[in-house]
């Protein structure tokens, strides 16, 4: 019983470590790179952003890339601007200007937290990015 339960158990965790890889799958950043990391890092030059550090992307489960964000724009799959993604206060030169977490309780939304650089008088602010609306 015990050789089952543990068996069980390293199913589950690998299938939950997977799927937590799937979600990082792309990255973009810098000048209009991006990275594919499926199943090894290939390049991607499609992406928009202008960026020299704090950027972040998030992806599906099954690794279809949702949105990414340099903390002052938030940028679709098919590397267009999102519907109010625009006007973010991230900083360009912030080390954490852009950051995606997902909402608690939610597979359809995300947090976007964005950082001014050097202590700017926006501080620390989110937006929440839901996937049922409007592409």
């Amino acid at each position: 019983m015990k050789k089952l339960l543990l068996l069980l158990s390293v199913i589950f965790i690998t299938n939950a470590l997977q799927a937590q890889v799937q979600q990082a799958r792309w990255w973009y950043f810098g000048s209009g790179a991006g990275v594919d990391f499926n199943p090894t890092p290939s390049a991607d030059p499609n992406g928009v952003l202008q960026t020299y550090e704090g950027c972040s992307s998030i992806s599906s489960p099954i690794g279809s890339l949702y949105f990414y964000t340099d903390g002052s724009v938030v940028v679709n799959a098919n590397h267009s601007t999102m519907t109010n993604g625009s006007g973010l206060t991230g900083g360009g030169s912030s080390t954490q200007s852009g950051q995606v977490i997902p909402y608690t309780g939610s597979s359809t939304k995300y947090y976007v937290f964005t950082q001014a650089q050097n202590v700017g008088t926006n501080g620390l602010r989110y937006s929440v990015v839901d996937m049922t609306l409007s592409s």
